[in-house]
Order: structure tokens, then sequence, then C-alpha cells
């Protein structure tokens, strides 16, 4: 795969696997970024994943721009993708439409199908978790159907509650914790991503594959008594 460097201010440098935004492309950079991480590299600080890029910060005390640009580059060059592992296959359930997914109904009528096609073309996808941002824990994930694809909303909402699922053009993702957003909300999960009174505060980690199911209220309500 062609990759490229490009400095990003005076302590980062960005690594760009091409143009294309795909299971292939994020396996790269979820890879690279392990591999830098278990080498324990003196003088990189950070990576943080993007959808086709891995941004490096690093202390250029401790180790040159040189340098850096010559580590990562033979590490690219030795990592075997055949080798590559994710992490979990999580189940998230999701109670879809009416008040939990105020979107669907518009979802559906911009895509010329019916709610329950939505559902169904939601649910059927394996959706990998390309990387974490926005928010903490917020995946955005990989392997929406293009027949669901839709564009955010013109007015993003001031509250989008913590769970809710939704779509903007074609990625969908989850929010983890209440706040603004503009995507287009199809359901709510009851399951929470992020706890920060947890060891491990996120559900989700790059690599992690996710399978949404659809339930009813009373199985949604039963989920959040038994978390309680």
């Amino acid at each position: 795969m062609d990759y490229s460097f490009k400095l990003a201010g005076d302590q980062s440098v960005v690594v760009k696997f091409g143009n294309q935004m795909n299971e292939h492309t994020s396996q790269t950079v979820q890879k690279l970024s392990k591999v830098i991480e278990a080498k324990a590299i003196i003088g990189i600080e950070e990576v943080i994943l993007g959808y086709t890029t891995l941004l490096i910060h690093y202390n250029p005390l401790k180790i040159t721009y040189r340098d850096l640009l010559t580590t990562v580059d033979l590490l690219i060059k030795e990592m075997d993708l055949s080798k590559f592992k994710g992490n979990n296959t999580i189940e998230i359930p999701v109670l879809y439409g009416n008040d939990t997914g105020p979107d669907l109904a518009d979802v559906a009528r911009i895509n010329n199908l019916t709610p329950d096609e939505v559902i169904d073309l939601h649910t059927a996808p394996f959706y990998s978790v390309y990387f974490l941002g926005f928010s903490p824990g917020f995946p955005f994930l990989g392997g929406l159907n293009d027949k669901i694809a839709t564009e955010r909303l013109d007015s993003p909402r001031n509250r989008v509650y913590a769970g809710s699922v939704g779509i903007a053009n074609n990625q969908t993702g989850i929010y983890p914790v209440t706040s603004p957003g503009g995507w287009r909300i199809i359901g709510r999960t009851p399951i929470s991503l992020f706890n920060p009174n947890s060891a491990k505060p996120f559900l989700l980690s790059p690599g992690d594959t996710i399978k949404f199911k659809s339930v009813t209220k009373k199985e949604y309500d039963e989920i959040i008594v038994k978390q309680d």
C-alpha cells in the first residue's frame, strides 16, 4: 500500500495510507499503531488513529524527525497484515424508531425505503471499529450499506442522548455520552459505551467488530434494569 509522511507542526507527523476509507486501510493504520506502541520507541509519545492516517506525536529532544521517519518507514515495510488480529465481536442491542430513533422515518423516506427495511439493512452487516473520536469512546464504524447512507442534519441537535445510534453520510456510530450532534438518530442502545470510573473506560476499541441487533421496548427496558 502506498503511504506518505507529512509534518503536522513541530512535534507531530502524519502517516497517510492512500485516500480510500476501507477495512484494509483501517487494519493497516491499526496494525502500525499497535506495532509502535509495542516497540515503546523512545521519543514517540502518542499515536492517534484516523480513517486513513496515523498521527504520531514525538519529542524532538529524544528522537529527531529524520530518525522518526526512518524508524516508522522500516516498521511499515516489516508489517505483516496477514497476521492482523482484531479484538472482540460485540453485539449491540438497539431499540429503533419512535422517541429513541427520531430520524428513522426520514432516513427511510430519503432512501425510498420503509423503516423496517432500514432496520434490516442496518442490522445485517458486521461493522469494523475504525477508530474512536469526536467524544470519549465514540466509535466510527465501517460497513454501512450504501442504501441507507444519509447526510447529516442541516442543524445539529443541542442534545443527543447517550447510546443514540446515528447515520452520517456513509458512516454509522454510537454516541457514548449525551452531547450535541448532527447525525441522523435511528435508534438507541441501552448498553453503556463509556464509564470514566472503570479501569477500562471504553467498551469498544479499534479493531473490534460490532453486530447491531434490533430489540423490543420490553427487551430494551430489561437490559437497563440488569445493568443498574
